[in-house]
């Protein structure tokens, strides 16, 4: 139940009659046997009605209160003034009129809408088939009710069922002031959402034909679709606020799914650097473990299991992993968590699972957050960032470059050895912010810069980062999320002792860039695919 269920106050108002009209039957006949025992009359429409009455339970048609038959397919069958005036009757004000109409009050509505969204993500769906799960009737019904929430109580999802029976077995058929608020509340953002579907989808159709409907990623409008998960300790700034939402269907495995086991709250920063953690250590299939500070990947590896591969991501930067959030693609382990947790301050931890020591000894921690976030191969089809008064969007970056696709500039071929830390570098790059380079070998990060105005500073800044933590860069590989518009980059790779390396490629001076590689014997790989990251 929302937060604000406590409003507003007011008597619990009794239920004799309910309206029931579901498209999922899910919890239909329980509920309805509910209603049932506590002496509430049911009345429904089509194959709702049908559904109860196979259930043994008695059950009067709307037709037989209106007056009025259900036409052209169903299409036409509450719209009428006996189901709306019995919905928007107020108590102690619209008796008369009622009485005067034959209006009888309906006190209690379980509805849940056509199926539009899953229809209109149905591959070849067709225009008809979106047309006829456009719901007319449901809607309208659903404000009705969820205005007069005074006298009315109103479902809109199977999940709700639970509480409502609780509530009308334990306070003789009544229903509470604060139980019909919040369905209230939760009816008029069902509706919300509904016509959102319907905007969005219908405005994104460019064609319609036999093979269906032919539709844009950037539809005419757009309807943000999130629901509020928490308010947030404070923004990006102590002085501003925040919350966090989320997609009403989440993809599997993203950050939104995340379950906090313990910890203080989380703040802005926190779920944002979280989540540039979580994606790029997922990217993996191998044990990793990724250490973000400020957005940035400072160290990343992979190893035999997490032990090992937090060892060697530490090692990269052993100074900015301090405060960092720390994310585990594997199940972590109480021997590995309680290094982590001896060594170094971390603000958060991230892990699909957790063995149950490794939980007694985060305990000890109490400050530290542990979020655990189930693995699933799910991604978010859309990046938004708010600019302005406007806003940008744009198909996320989704695309893993595979080994098969690489191809070989220079005159000396990378090793096999080479290739899979090439590889290993182009996944980190990608989760690093532009300018990036990546400095790697044996698995693991040697040297990471980022950020920076010029792609030569942040391959001095990847060497002095490999330095200070004591790591050798000769013999490295390095990753570089654009292409080198000029050789110096290049130059300075090999003075650094690097081997091979990995970038997009389509400059200009490709071939300037690509003859300085032959001349420090490096090998050079394109991908043809650029990683900018904002």
């Amino acid at each position: 139940m929302p937060s604000n269920a406590y409003f507003p106050a007011g008597p619990a108002v009794t239920v004799r009659r309910a309206l029931i009209s579901v498209s999922d039957k899910t919890g239909l006949v329980e509920l309805a046997q509910a209603l049932a025992g506590l002496q509430i009359e049911l009345l429904s429409t089509g194959g709702t009605a049908k559904a109860l009455r196979e259930a043994g339970l008695q059950v009067k048609d709307v037709s037989d209160v209106t007056g009025f038959p259900e036409i052209m397919d169903g299409r036409v069958k509450t719209l009428h003034p006996n189901v709306h005036g019995g919905l928007l009757g107020r108590a102690n004000q619209d008796e008369a009129v009622m009485q005067s109409l034959n209006i009888e009050p309906i006190d209690l509505l379980v509805l849940n809408l056509y199926p539009f969204e899953s229809v209109a993500a149905q591959p070849g769906v067709q225009l008809g088939a979106l047309v006829e799960n456009i719901d007319i009737g449901g809607p309208a019904m659903l404000r009705s009710a969820a205005k007069n929430f005074a006298r009315v109580t109103v479902a809109t999802d199977p999940s709700q069922y639970s509480t409502l029976i609780e509530e009308l077995s334990s306070n003789s058929g009544s229903v509470s002031a604060a139980t019909r608020w919040a369905f209230s509340v939760a009816a008029f953002k069902r509706v919300a959402q509904y016509d959102a579907a319907i905007s969005n989808t219908l405005s994104s159709i460019l064609d319609a034909n036999e093979a269906g409907v032919c539709r844009t990623a950037f539809p005419q409008s757009n309807h943000g679709d999130f629901e509020k998960v928490m308010d947030l300790r404070y923004g990006e700034n102590p002085h501003q606020k925040a919350a966090f939402y989320r997609d009403l269907y989440p993809a599997a495995g993203t950050l939104a799914t995340f379950v906090q086991l313990q910890g203080k709250e989380l703040s802005y920063n926190n779920l944002a650097d979280a989540d540039a953690a979580w994606e790029c250590v997922r990217s993996f299939d191998a044990p990793a473990c990724v250490i973000v500070k400020h957005a940035n990947p400072c160290g990343v590896a992979v190893g035999v299991g997490c032990g090992d591969a937090y060892e060697a991501a530490y090692a990269t930067d052993p100074t900015s992993a301090f405060g960092g959030i720390l994310a585990f693609n594997t199940p972590l382990d109480g021997a590995t968590c309680k290094a982590i947790l001896d060594r170094q301050f971390v603000e958060v931890l991230i892990a699909p699972n957790y063995a149950a020591d490794a939980l007694d000894y985060a305990r000890k921690k109490a400050n530290v957050r542990v979020l655990q976030i189930p693995m699933g191969d799910g991604r978010n089809s859309m990046d938004v960032k708010r600019v302005g008064s406007g806003l940008l969007m744009q198909t996320a970056d989704n695309h893993e470059v595979q080994a098969d696709a690489l191809k070989v500039v220079s005159s000396l071929a990378p090793t096999e050895a080479q290739m899979r830390d090439l590889l290993f570098a182009w996944r980190v790059a990608k989760y690093v912010k532009s300018n990036a380079i990546v400095y790697a070998k044996d698995n693991r990060t040697i040297g990471i810069g980022a950020g920076q105005m010029s792609r030569v500073v942040s391959a001095k800044i990847a060497g002095i980062k490999a330095d200070e933590a004591g790591l050798v860069v000769p013999g490295s590989v390095m990753a570089s999320d654009a292409f080198f518009p000029f050789r110096d980059g290049i130059d300075a790779a090999a003075a650094a002792g690097i081997k091979a390396v990995i970038q997009p490629g389509g400059s200009m001076r490709d071939e300037e860039v690509i003859a300085a590689a032959n001349e420090h014997g490096m090998s050079m790989v394109f991908t043809g695919i650029r990683h900018f990251r904002h």
